[in-house]
């Protein structure tokens, strides 16, 4: 099978010099394509720059992307090469900066635009504008595929968890979600139309992946 894997963080620039990005080392991306690999299926792995995870990476091909947007590109260039199944395993930044302010002794506000901000004067304020779901596109881009997403919530319960994975299946017209994060617990939710399979460890998600793609 042709598979595409995409991996650890995007972050969004606040300037020439700063970053926002997400906790993501892209261990679980990595290890996952060569498990693929290992069993034979032809995989292109995305993975993010910031990436930090230093193991094997045993893919077809391997990319790296930056922004969201960059991410975004690099998918859609894919979508027209027949692609049997995606797994979107990457932290994809839900914000991207917008305008950067400074609020002067008056509580007026005053926009900037500078290749770096300063750090001495007066407080910064800087809006935070959310990104667009790049998973709400996958179906569209990759329509034969077999489509599974990620859902990592650090508040809540295992259940709500579970009903926000299931959610995002419904709305994005996926075949599955993989739940982690602290809200979730100890392991992996493999979460499909008709339920949720309790994974204890990574090499077992990655098992029962492959032979969903495969089935």
């Amino acid at each position: 099978m042709r598979c595409v894997v995409t991996a650890g963080p995007t972050f969004e620039p606040l300037d020439q010099v700063r970053r926002l990005t997400n906790h993501s080392t892209g261990r679980l991306g990595s290890e996952l394509t060569s498990y693929l690999t290992a069993c034979g299926h032809e995989v292109t792995l995305l993975i993010g720059q910031q990436a930090t995870w230093r193991g094997e990476r045993d893919a077809m091909r391997v990319e790296t992307f930056t922004t969201t947007d960059n991410l975004r590109l690099r998918l859609r260039a894919l979508a027209d090469e027949g692609w049997d199944a995606v797994l979107h395993a990457a932290a994809v930044s839900d914000f991207t900066f917008g305008k950067a302010f400074s609020r002067d002794a008056k509580g007026e506000l005053h926009e900037l635009r500078v290749g770096k901000l300063s750090t001495r004067g007066e407080p910064l304020l800087v809006e935070l504008v959310p990104t667009a779901k790049i998973i709400s596109d996958l179906r569209g881009w990759f329509p034969r595929a077999t489509l599974v997403g990620w859902k990592y919530e650090v508040d809540g319960l295992r259940d709500e968890v579970i009903e926000k994975a299931s959610r995002q299946i419904f709305e994005n017209q996926t075949d599955a979600c993989v739940a982690n994060g602290p809200a979730y617990g100890d392991g992996f939710g493999l979460v499909t139309p008709e339920g949720c399979e309790a994974i204890v460890q990574a090499d077992a998600l990655y098992r029962a992946l492959a032979e969903f793609i495969g089935s």
